[in-house]
């Protein structure tokens, strides 16, 4: 089997977007499209329509071939110490989505993808998706068609976004982790999944690791892909 690379990126906001793009056009280098996780609302009150910048940017990207996939609404914790989506009943988790796919479709960043922040949603959200036209669901450990429940096997690796940042005196030991497993997946055919949260990427050591985890992908055959429907012919996921 030839193995596949889908590399993304969270947490995309004015703070983060000059970072977000430089990772960006070093994957457009390498001929690797992004995986954009887009959410309305942040912390510390941001808010994407109030962003002309980022998504003026965001709209350049999907319009190149990115992929746009909704990633929350708020990213604010619904119960202590817990993601957004983690512990949602259907009822909440049904206006949540709605709110975020009403505002990216406002803005003309739709996307038909779900992937829950920190990648943990609770089963009653992912029940709602297919109800409110959502086709894919993007999980920590997989990747759902949600017409036909058939899921792709494959784990997030990277940096944030729920994945752990881990301490200063740790990260040369992640870094090669993460070249280890990419190196692994590569080699059986599977599929390698690559995020990392945008304040990471101006961390040095996490920003090279990552990209020399696709390159490692791409020199093991690897065919880079982004977030799409099942079955879509183009690179476009929504």
């Amino acid at each position: 089997m030839t193995p596949r690379v889908i590399v993304s990126v969270s947490g995309i906001r004015r703070e983060t977007c000059a970072a977000a793009a430089d990772f960006a056009a070093e994957l457009d280098r390498r001929e690797v499209p992004l995986s954009l996780l887009v959410a309305p609302r942040l912390k510390d009150h941001y808010r994407l329509v109030n962003d002309r910048a980022t998504r003026d940017w965001l709209c350049e990207r999907r319009d190149r071939g990115d992929a746009i996939v909704l990633h929350g609404y708020d990213q604010a914790a619904t119960k202590r110490r817990r993601a957004e989506f983690a512990a949602l009943g259907a009822h909440e988790a049904r206006l949540r989505l709605l709110a975020a796919d009403r505002v990216l479709e406002d803005i003309g960043l739709r996307s038909r993808i779900f992937a829950a922040p920190r990648w943990v949603a609770a089963p009653a959200a992912v029940d709602v998706l297919p109800d409110l036209g959502f086709r894919v669901h993007a999980g920590l450990t997989g990747i759902t068609d949600l017409r036909t429940g058939a899921t792709e096997k494959g784990r997030v690796l990277g940096f944030g976004d729920g994945l752990g940042a881990g301490s200063a005196t740790a990260e040369p030991w992640r870094c090669r982790a993460l070249l280890i497993t990419v190196n692994r997946t590569a080699r059986k055919g599977g599929l390698i999944r690559l995020s990392v949260a945008a304040h990471h990427l101006e961390r040095k050591a996490r920003r090279s690791a990552l990209l020399d985890a696709v390159d490692l992908a791409l020199l093991q055959g690897a065919t880079a892909d982004v977030y799409r429907e099942f079955g879509a012919a183009d690179g476009r996921a929504a």
